[in-house]
């Protein structure tokens, strides 16, 4: 995106192609037609009734018999305004692992428990990997690395119900769950239910903190799922870390003031 001659600021811009403020943009999608001549001028038409003026298919390729892919490039007209865009943001400090071991020693007197896994079908564990796992992402450690964390890893194609047993055996201050597969929104059904079960099992005052993630996770939608927290793509050991514990401090404030 690209600031265009009527925003001096920037507040208002339009996607960038080959020169400021053209408004070129690229587009994929898969149309349930056989590769043909037919099938790209659908494919343009499409394009087309997206707002692209020119609408050109650069790219076209055959899904199986009976599928294509297509790259659309074309020209918008669109302007966003950036001081209405609603996002996200960080509402906590970001920490050094030493910080957060001493964080949760000073709160807790003990180690946090973290249960983390994938539910339902998701077998893709490379997102709780990386977050849970003492390798690590993007060149932080994974929780396993924090000393004062206990993290149990459940991998992936975990059930509700098992979710909420080891949770309740572990004394889990806080559940980590990551969803990759999102057909038919598998991945919010999956959270809703799991959301659910913890209402059940738990009294509000006494449930774990319950922590989603994955690449196609609207952030804004924490009350709707039921959760605590919703992280995006690209979030490192160190936020999820530093977010558990602030979280866990709000708590034992509340508990101590109550």
């Amino acid at each position: 995106m690209s600031a265009t001659p009527d925003s001096a600021d920037g507040r208002l811009v339009r996607p960038y192609g080959d020169t400021t403020g053209d408004g070129m943009v690229q587009v994929s999608f898969t149309l349930p037609l056989p590769h043909s001549k037919t099938a790209e001028g659908a494919a343009a038409q499409l394009a087309a009734k997206m707002g692209l003026e020119p609408a050109l298919v650069v790219h076209a390729k055959p899904m199986g018999p009976d599928f294509t892919f297509f790259v659309v490039y074309g020209r918008v007209h669109h302007l966003v305004d950036t001081s209405k865009v609603r996002v996200v943001e960080r509402d906590y400090p970001l920490l050094t692992p030493p910080e957060v071991n001493t964080a949760v020693r000073r709160l807790l007197r003990r180690r946090l428990v973290v249960v983390g896994g994938c539910i339902g079908t998701d077998a893709h564990t490379v997102g709780i990997d990386a977050i849970l796992n003492i390798k690590g992402f993007a060149g932080e450690k994974g929780l396993e690395y924090y000393r004062e964390l206990k993290v149990v890893n459940l991998g992936a194609q975990v059930s509700v119900p098992q979710l909420v047993e080891r949770a309740r055996a572990e004394k889990a201050d806080a559940v980590l769950v990551s969803q990759v597969v999102t057909q038919r929104d598998a991945h919010l059904l999956n959270t809703r239910e799991m959301a659910a079960a913890f209402r059940e099992a738990y009294p509000s005052d006494r449930r774990p903190l319950l922590v989603v993630g994955g690449p196609r996770f609207d952030e804004s939608l924490v009350a709707e799922l039921g959760v605590d927290r919703i992280f995006g793509r690209g979030t490192t050991p160190g936020e999820v870390a530093s977010y558990l514990v602030d979280s866990v401090r709000k708590q034992v404030e509340a508990r101590r003031s109550a």
